[in-house]
C-alpha cells in the first residue's frame, strides 16, 4: 500500500472509520489512483479494463466480510469520475463501506463523481454506508455527485446509509432503485448544509414484485444561506408497501423543498408520503440551557441529536 500523508489518513478516518489497514477486501483512492488493493477469497476487486473503475464480485454464500472502497482527495483542480460495480452472489450477507473526502486548499474546484451499481442476487443481504466530507482553506470548491444504483432480485435487502455532515459545497446525489418480488430496501440519509453550500438528493424507487418494500428517509438541517432538494419517488407496480420521509431542521437563512413522488399503477400497492420542515423549538433550548448550556450549546446539542 502507498504510505499515505496525515490530511489523507484523517479524510479516511472521516468518511470509513479506518485508522490502519482494514481486514479482508479494499480499495483505497487517492489523488486519482489506487494507494492500495486486497481481494479474499470469496471477494475479488478487479480494475476495469478502461481504468475508470472497478468490479467487485462477491461469491454466493459469503458471509460476515467487508469491502471498503474509500476516495480521498488532497490536490486542488482534480475532477474524476469513477465506475465501481458490485455484483453480489445468491444469500451472501456483506458490509461494503464506500464514501469519499477531500481537503481543497487551493483557488480551482475539486470534484469526484462516483457511480455505483449493485446487482443483488436472490436471498441476499447487503449494508452499504456512504461517507461524504469536506475541508480546507482553499477557495475552489468541494464538489461530490454521487449516483448509486440498485438491481435486487427476489427476497434481497439493500440497507444504504447515506451520510454528509461537513463541509461539502455543492452535491447532486441521485439514487435509483429496482425491487423484484419480496425484496426490501432500507434507506437512511443524513445531511447538513452550512454556508451557501447547494445539497439535493432524488430517489426513484421502482417496486416490481409482490411482497417488495421499500423505507427511504432523509434527516437533514439547513444553516445559514444553504439550499437543500429532496425528491423522492416511489413507483408501486405490484403488491407492494412504500415509505418515503423527509424530516428537516431550518435555520438561520436556509432553504428547503421536499417534493414528494407517488405513483400506484397496482390497487394493492400501499404508498405513503411524510415531510415536516421548522425550526428549532424554543422551549427545548430553553431546557438546555437551565442546565448549564450556552444557546449555541443547545443547538448543536439538539442538532448532533437530531442527525444520530
Amino acid at each position: 500500500m502507498v504510505k499515505l500523508d496525515e490530511i489523507q489518513l484523517r479524510l479516511l478516518r472521516e468518511v470509513a472509520d479506518l485508522h490502519k489497514v482494514p481486514e479482508g477486501a479494499y480499495n483505497i483512492r487517492s489523488n486519482g489512483t489506487s494507494a492500495g488493493r486486497a481481494s479474499t477469497a470469496n471477494i475479488e476487486i478487479i480494475p476495469k479494463e478502461n481504468g475508470s473503475g472497478l468490479d467487485i464480485r462477491i461469491k454466493p454464500g459469503t458471509k460476515k466480510e467487508s469491502v471498503h472502497i474509500p476516495v480521498v482527495m488532497t490536490q486542488s483542480g482534480l475532477t474524476e469520475v469513477v465506475y465501481n460495480d458490485f455484483h453480489i452472489g445468491e444469500d451472501a450477507d456483506v458490509i461494503i463501506v464506500a464514501g469519499c473526502g477531500i481537503d481543497n486548499c487551493g483557488p480551482k474546484d475539486s470534484q469526484h463523481d462516483g457511480i455505483h451499481r449493485f446487482f443483488v442476487g436472490k436471498n441476499a443481504k447487503i449494508k452499504y454506508v456512504e461517507k461524504h466530507y469536506g475541508s480546507g482553506d482553499g477557495s475552489g470548491k468541494r464538489i461530490l455527485n454521487p449516483v448509486t444504483e440498485v438491481y435486487q432480485e427476489e427476497g434481497s435487502t439493500v440497507e444504504m446509509e447515506m451520510v454528509q455532515i461537513k463541509g461539502v459545497d455543492d452535491t447532486v446525489r441521485t439514487t435509483t432503485a429496482k425491487l423484484s418480488a419480496g425484496a426490501k430496501l432500507v434507506v437512511r440519509e443524513r445531511l447538513m448544509t452550512h454556508g451557501s453550500q447547494r445539497a439535493i438528493s432524488t430517489y426513484v424507487v421502482e417496486l416490481n414484485g409482490d411482497g417488495s418494500s421499500a423505507d427511504v428517509v432523509s434527516r437533514s438541517v439547513a444553516r445559514d444561506d444553504s439550499y437543500q432538494k429532496f425528491d423522492a419517488k416511489l413507483v408501486g407496480s405490484a403488491a407492494c408497501s412504500g415509505h418515503t420521509e423527509c424530516d428537516s431542521i431550518i435555520m438561520d437563512n436556509g432553504r428547503i423543498l421536499a417534493v414528494p413522488g407517488l405513483e400506484a399503477n397496482s390497487v394493492d400497492a400501499a404508498l405513503v408520503h411524510e415531510a415536516a420542515i421548522g425550526k428549532i423549538a424554543g422551549d427545548q433550548i430553553i431546557k438546555l440551557m437551565t442546565l448549564g448550556l450556552t444557546e449555541q450549546e443547545a443547538e448543536e446539542q439538539i442538532i448532533n441529536g437530531f442527525l444520530k
